[in-house]
């Protein structure tokens, strides 16, 4: 964990100026999720970075709180939350095993499941802190499919010597049907999926605790 924060405090400046990446895959999940929220759930986002997400559907839920495991990237997230006038979020500098206990309507986590050198474990920890018929909403960069791209073959094959240069934090490599077994095994219904972009192929999926 330890190491894993460091990383990302030391990029919390950078990815906070950094654009988002795919803007029409990231307006079009967020509306997505944004369909599935209720004016009185209390949600929980793991993985919040710099509180983009967070704030984005702060005004769809009664409570929102965004962990991270960066003190980094929640310093920029509070300054973001106390710039919109969210008051309705609260912040917490944690993993997904020990992140607020709930229990929680929605967990959400955007682009992180890939980041987790323990995944299944960090899924684990989503059911016990989701309410039963409870929404865990995950979009995960499956970098084990095949990619179209040129850019992204050649920084998939980049990312083991930009680790060694601790210039990369961990990353996994699934394939689609990896990640969603993972999910299924955990205890979980997918009730809608799909790939935004689709290219390297972001799985978003939206599922229901059994």
């Amino acid at each position: 964990m330890q190491a894993t924060a460091k990383f990302w405090d030391g990029i919390a400046q950078k990815y906070a100026k950094s654009p988002i990446g795919d803007m029409q895959a990231y307006e079009y999940t967020l509306g997505r999720t944004r369909s599935y929220l209720k004016d009185t759930d209390v949600a929980l986002e793991l993985g919040c970075g710099t509180g983009s997400t967070a704030i984005k559907l702060a005004d769809a839920v009664a409570e929102m709180v965004a962990s991270d495991v960066s003190g980094g990237m929640l310093e920029v997230a509070s300054e973001r939350v106390a710039e919109a006038g969210a008051n309705n979020i609260r912040l917490a500098q944690a993993t997904p095993e020990n992140a607020p206990e709930g229990p929680f309507d929605v967990v959400m986590a955007h682009n992180l499941l890939h980041l987790l050198d323990d995944t299944e474990t960090s899924i684990s920890a989503v059911a016990k802190r989701l309410k039963p018929g409870g929404l865990f909403i995950s979009k995960t960069p499956c970098l084990n499919e095949n990619m179209k791209s040129l850019k992204f073959r050649v920084m998939k094959r980049a990312i083991p010597l930009l680790q060694f240069f601790g210039k990369a934090p961990f990353v996994r490599f699934f394939s689609i049907a990896e990640l969603e077994t993972m999910i299924t095994e955990a205890g979980f219904d997918i009730i809608e999926s799909g790939n935004f972009p689709v290219d390297p192929p972001s799985r978003y999926l939206v599922t229901r605790k059994l």
